[in-house]
């Protein structure tokens, strides 16, 4: 009985205040009906946090704060156990024994004894803060414990959540200079361990260990060739099999039935090539958790886009489907132009090879006026044969396929190479898995094979020209547990995660060397935030009110200039990327086009034309899927699905709440589906102002939609400067949330 008043306790302890609701009495109460005297220790508080997560509501969150509470506590039992340490010893001490222990048995990376003394790993014991574990939602200590806290070979886990913390720490810490080291791993750890900021799920999951794959996602554009498809297809294999993610752009590839050296009707078109892919994707899989996940993308006026919009549904030849992929489209302005102002307008779907040989160029090589004229040119010339329809037909086809499937995911190429800091250097075909990396993408190009002869063994060697395999090295702010108005606690959080992400290009390994050649060329990063739902609650703006508009521009805008300060200033110290000379950045164009004039802003232009920029790319929004849970805070740009819901993964059912729901700020947590999307899509407008890359942006549409009013959402992106379009998520329709990306 004393250990469950104990168990009781220590619940209550977690929810403060409000004992009106959460008292003694009352738990006591529910738990009488579950708890018996065969019950041991640890069966006692399973129970008594499965009562506590059953009494969570939507009126009395929490409830569930005493259940992460008890969990933690079981975590540190467990630990002790697993390491076997005795009843009254504290886990958390003695962290170079610790450290040590682990690497000795594989499970850290040599390199963090390497790089740190004994003396310095006492100087950061000091640091650990164990009250942080908790800050942790019951969500968020549990799916920490079951994905990313070390584990040995037994599956028996041996870290608790502030060592993770601070190996992360000193792993992206080890680039720095050694006087410097310390600084920045109590600073990332600080960062880190508050919850203000978090990392992608490969850097926190892998960060500190033997194999270190630090990057989410990956981007390749496939050559119109055997050997070029073929390659890009073994990149992917490499890729998926350490857990990556891939956007793959196809729109180079010649259509169905286009000429094959000179022979006509011999090209199978895009699909068998998905095919591939998707079947990739299905026997590569992530050490047996997951399939691989690849997003293949293409042009709107490609011949194939009719049979490429259906590769999905559920209906039509099987043959030619690939259900284990997720299509995107690259669209023009043009397309959505010509939607609103002339519906029933013909729209002409080419080949690319057959535009290449009758004019000499590729059109997907050029965006805006530029591609527009060109489009025309190629449309009147009789040598290129067309595939027309209607753009509402195409539209109907792209509609039905959101509406059963939730994809594809739209592109609005000409307002991301518009606004592209490297153009200078080459062009934006197309996004990431997750439609929140925009970079230079170019085609490998395969140049001989030679045999070569090394001490009588025949060697074939493969020479190779780098085209740009894109690397997306990703962290989150966590909008929702920083005071965003305190733009000295915004800076402190955004220099930080800047110079973690840019410590990661040099310290990442590379399943494919493309990637390395990119990584390096252009040192682009990936800064994203989470919470945003949390803090517009956090500051009591409405979601559909115009203070939102006037808040998150200042919020944004803030974010973009501490951004660019922290990268001119590791620039200043450590050099630039290499491709910075004749880029927007240098030129200024960058802060002219987004209409940055202030006094501040002009002396920010001065010190990134003096200092340069160590990063070419430096913000993207990710969905933010596993890191919002653990940082307990709402993923992404989003607005929550609801005040309360329940979560079923893996069978398992976890209660959850809005982020901090109280009556205080209960009628500021609006669901998803019941909001304006057209207004979500103007506020994603206003923040693409201030993102050098794209968002991780969905509609929430319900069976009251017409197919009138989804079209509009998808013209009022492309008027608004809209960058892409994740999923369209129905009531009616489960889409699955990206695991490589989430950050």
């Amino acid at each position: 009985m004393e250990d469950l008043l104990n168990l009781i306790k220590i619940a209550l302890e977690a929810i403060n205040g409000e004992k009106e609701v959460y008292n003694e009495e009352r738990l006591s109460k529910a738990l009488e009906r579950i708890i018996t005297p065969k019950m041991d220790s640890k069966q006692r508080i399973k129970a008594t946090m499965q009562v506590l997560l059953e009494l969570t509501s939507a009126e009395e969150p929490k409830w569930e704060k005493g259940a992460a509470r008890l969990f933690t506590y079981m975590l540190y039992d467990e630990i002790k156990e697993n390491r076997a340490l005795g009843e009254t010893e504290d886990p958390y001490k003695n962290l170079y024994e610790f450290i040590k222990l682990l690497t000795n048995e594989g499970l850290y990376g040599k390199y963090i004894l390497e790089n740190y003394s004994k003396e310095d790993i006492e100087i950061l014991e000091k640091e650990l803060k164990p009250e942080r574990d908790f800050l942790f939602t019951y969500g968020g200590i549990s799916l920490l414990a079951k994905r990313y806290l070390i584990q040995d070979f037994n599956r028996k886990t041996l870290e608790l959540p502030q060592q993770m913390f601070m190996g992360i720490a000193m792993h992206l810490a080890i680039p720095e200079k050694k006087e410097n080291r310390l600084y920045w791993a109590k600073r990332i750890y600080d960062v880190l361990s508050s919850l203000k900021a978090t990392m992608a799920t490969p850097t926190m999951s892998n960060a500190r260990k033997p194999f270190y794959q630090l990057s989410s996602c990956f981007i390749d554009t496939v050559d119109d060739s055997l050997k070029g498809i073929y390659k890009s297809l073994d990149n992917f294999a490499k890729v998926s099999k350490f857990g990556g993610g891939m956007g793959i752009y196809i729109g180079k590839i010649r259509s169905l039935g286009s000429p094959i050296r000179g022979f006509k009707g011999a090209s199978g078109g895009v699909i068998p090539w998905v095919k591939l892919f998707n079947d990739t994707a299905i026997a590569v899989d992530q050490l047996g958790v997951r399939n691989g996940s690849v997003a293949v993308w293409l042009d709107a006026w490609h011949k194939d886009i009719p049979e490429f919009l259906q590769i999905k549904t559920n209906n039509g030849d099987d043959r030619k489907k690939a259900h284990d992929v997720f299509p995107g489209l690259c669209y023009p302005n043009l397309f959505w132009k010509l939607a609103e102002e002339d519906i029933d307008a013909n729209w002409y779907m080419m080949c690319p090879h057959e535009i290449r040989s009758a004019k000499g160029y590729s059109l997907e090589d050029f965006y805006g006026e530029e591609w527009e004229k060109r489009y025309y040119e190629c449309v009147e010339d009789d040598r290129i044969e067309k595939r027309v329809m209607s753009v509402k037909d195409i539209i109907r086809l792209i509609i039905k396929s959101a509406a059963e499937t939730g994809t594809p995911f739209a592109f609005y190429r000409d307002a991301v190479n518009e606004m592209n800091p490297n153009k200078h250097k080459g062009m934006i075909y197309s996004s990431n898995l997750c439609t929140e990396i925009m970079q230079n993408m170019s085609s490998m190009e395969i140049l001989q094979e030679e045999i070569v002869d090394e001490n009588g063994d025949k060697i074939i060697v493969e020479k190779t020209k780098s085209g740009d395999f894109v690397v997306c090295n990703l962290s989150s702010l966590v909008l929702g547990n920083i005071d965003v108005l305190n733009e000295r606690e915004l800076e402190y959080v955004v220099e930080t995660q800047i110079r973690a992400m840019d410590n990661v290009i040099d310290l990442n390994y590379y399943s494919v060397p493309f990637a390395e050649v990119t990584n390096k060329r252009y040192r682009a990063i990936g800064l994203g935030t989470s919470g945003y739902h949390h803090m517009l609650a956090n500051n009591k703006i409405g979601w559909t009110s115009d203070d939102h508009r006037e808040f998150v521009d200042k919020v944004y805008e803030n974010i973009n200039y501490y951004a660019i300060k922290a990268s001119t200033k590791i620039s200043k110290e450590k050099g630039s990327y290499p491709y910075f000379e004749g880029s927007d950045w240098a030129s200024g164009d960058y802060f002219k086009l987004r209409e940055y004039n202030s006094q501040r802003w002009n002396g920010l232009k001065e010190e990134v034309k003096h200092n340069g920029m160590r990063n070419g790319y430096l913000i993207s929004v990710a969905p933010n899927g596993s890191t919002a849970t653990i940082a307990g805070t709402s993923e992404g740009v989003d607005p929550v699905m609801s005040r309360f819901w329940l979560e079923e993964k893996k069978g398992s059912i976890t209660p959850k709440t809005a982020p901090n729901l109280s009556m205080d700020n209960y009628w500021y947590y609006i669901s998803a589906y019941n909001i304006d999307q057209a207004w979500s899509v103007k506020m994603n407008g206003v923040r693409q102002r201030h993102i050098d890359q794209g968002q991780s942006f969905n509609l929430y549409i319900t069976t009251n939609y017409t197919m009138r009013q989804i079209m509009n959402l998808y013209i009022e992106a492309c008027k608004s400067g809209v960058k892409s379009i994740y999923y369209v998520r129905s009531k009616s329709l489960t889409v699955e949330d990206c695991e490589s990306c989430s950050a």
